[in-house]
């Protein structure tokens, strides 16, 4: 099994075989594109749009199946280039105010420890199940959608990032009975498994249908009834050149952040809880001085790695570390890797909670940066302060289920327990 094989993920991350692919070449052939495995050439490819495209292939390794899902998927700002991307780009940073921020911070905190609270008298819990709450909780309150709604983004974010996983794939967790009368017209539009089981591929417009009618609905009300939500910030910003986010690239703001603001978080809590149950001394070490749960938060998301890699395609013939790409090829960045370079990270395969400086390629680099970053450091250090409050030391009552998933590296189950 190998490093493109999702059945090896079910195992865990293949870091050995990484590391030999690494050592062998910086940038080695698999499959049918290059992968990038040194953190300064995944630098150096995520600064340069203009040699390494987001738009021409899209950012997944596997190619759209047509041409109009390419054009569909293109569409999205996970897939621009500049200046396309920087426009809508700038548009989105704006509508992320500072009162907005400290206000979505404040939600942050309260809803952590309320969260951690509800299953302190407990002794034990799924804390992946527990965790995946926050992000949909924090994701509620930058759009002003709902909070009995949040549910519909935990079944997308499901569906599209767990299409190789048969559970999530199918993913229906929602009570029809329990959310808003926009959510149950979407529901009603939510595709049906095929005779083989299958669903339709999340990547297209007709995968998601429901996901398209919510947004759809929701972009619409926000523009006649503005909140003080950072969406309605957004529908009721003009640009410098006159122009506003239409509704189809508020679709697509929808999907990206209810799908990769949601999933993210969702895997890197589990997986920084998860690194604390695997090293109980730094796990005693944080106990014992929670000044250093900043660091310790940013080699949660070194040691991690919720997102694994991400594809560009070259647009003319490039030499990386000596390796020629001819223009047209794939070439992905694998993020699991450049966090454990030994050039960049002494004894990288360690999880010190103190270690800086900590320079990993997590939230990526260049103009696609993670807007969200700071959103979700607050949202780590929000659980994981709550946790040290309220549950103290915590160890690990049965084994882990992964999610079966070459792109994101997720925990499906984490049971927990700890002294009441």
């Amino acid at each position: 099994m190998g490093i493109t094989d999702p059945d090896t993920y079910v195992e865990g991350v293949p870091y050995d075989e990484l590391a030999r692919l690494r050592q062998a070449s910086p940038v080695v052939r698999v499959d049918d594109f290059w992968a990038v495995l040194r953190h300064a050439d995944v630098r150096r490819v995520l600064r340069d749009p203009g040699l390494f495209s987001s738009q021409l292939g899209g950012t997944q390794i596997r190619d759209p199946a047509t041409p109009s899902d390419l054009a569909y998927v293109r569409r999205m700002m996970l897939n621009m280039d500049p200046p396309e991307h920087g426009r809508l780009r700038g548009l989105l940073t704006r509508a992320f105010t500072p009162r907005a921020i400290a206000k979505l911070t404040e939600r942050i905190e309260a809803s952590a420890r309320d969260l951690v609270a509800s299953v302190a008298e407990r002794g034990s819990c799924d804390f992946a199940a527990l965790a995946a709450d926050l992000p949909l909780l924090t994701l509620a309150a930058v759009f002003g959608v709902p909070e009995r709604d949040r549910r519909l983004m935990y079944d997308w974010s499901n569906r599209v990032i767990g299409y190789q996983d048969a559970e999530y794939a199918v993913s229906a967790t929602v009570d029809p009975s329990s959310v808003s009368e926009l959510a149950r017209a979407a529901l009603a539009v939510r595709p049906s498994p095929g005779p083989d089981g299958s669903m339709p591929d999340p990547r297209t417009r007709a995968g998601m249908p429901d996901l398209y009618a919510y947004a759809n609905a929701l972009g619409e009300y926000k523009r006649e009834h503005p909140g003080d939500d950072v969406m309605s910030n957004l529908m009721r910003h003009v640009g410098d050149d006159g122009g506003r986010v239409s509704l189809a690239e508020f679709e697509n703001l929808f999907w990206l952040f209810s799908v990769a603001g949601n999933e993210t978080l969702r895997n890197g809590l589990p997986g920084g809880m998860l690194a604390l149950l695997s090293h109980p001394a730094e796990y005693r070490r944080l106990l014992a001085d929670r000044s250093l749960l900043p660091s310790a938060v940013e080699e949660m998301l070194r040691w991690w790695t919720p997102v694994m890699n991400f594809r560009r395609t070259a647009t003319a013939d490039v030499s990386l570390s000596d390796v020629d790409i001819r223009a047209g090829e794939k070439v992905v960045v694998w993020f699991s890797s450049a966090n454990r370079d030994p050039s960049v990270f002494a004894d990288p395969d360690a999880f010190d909670i103190g270690r800086t400086p900590n320079d990993h390629l997590t939230f990526g680099h260049g103009p696609h940066f993670c807007l969200g970053s700071h959103l979700a450091r607050v949202q780590l250090r929000a659980m994981f302060d709550a946790v040290l409050d309220l549950l103290g030391f915590v160890e690990l009552a049965g084994e882990p289920v992964r999610l079966r998933s070459t792109f994101q590296n997720g925990l499906k189950s984490l049971p927990i327990r700890w002294a009441r």
